[in-house]
């Protein structure tokens, strides 16, 4: 699986992979859990293919880095990259997302 390298996170990519609620949905997971969560942990309303397309966006943004473990696939938030290339970036858009959650009620 082809992950972008640190140097070739470009902030377009990472706003439009964010931009969408099920991909931030994903990334508010992953950023509460603190850890690798398996594909199959996320119970998202949508069918497995538009999953997998999800998480591809993800990764091609830099978003997040995905591994095998034995046969499940492991997906873990690029945090420390995100931070350094994008200070504030995330902690701003997690705010913002769990602000308009409890507004919105949803």
């Amino acid at each position: 699986m082809p992950h972008p390298t640190r140097d070739d996170l470009r902030l377009e990519a990472v706003l439009h992979a964010l931009s969408d609620p099920m991909r931030l949905r994903i990334v508010r997971e992953l950023a509460a859990d603190g850890d690798e969560l398996s594909c199959s942990q996320f119970e998202l309303p949508v069918t497995k293919s538009t999953s997998t397309h999800h998480f591809r966006v993800l990764r091609e943004a830099g978003v997040i880095r995905q591994n095998y473990r034995g046969t499940a696939k492991m997906n873990g938030l690029r945090r420390e990259d995100l931070d350094d290339l994008f200070p504030g970036l995330l902690d701003a858009l997690l705010a913002a997302a769990a602000r308009q959650e409890a507004r919105l009620g949803g």
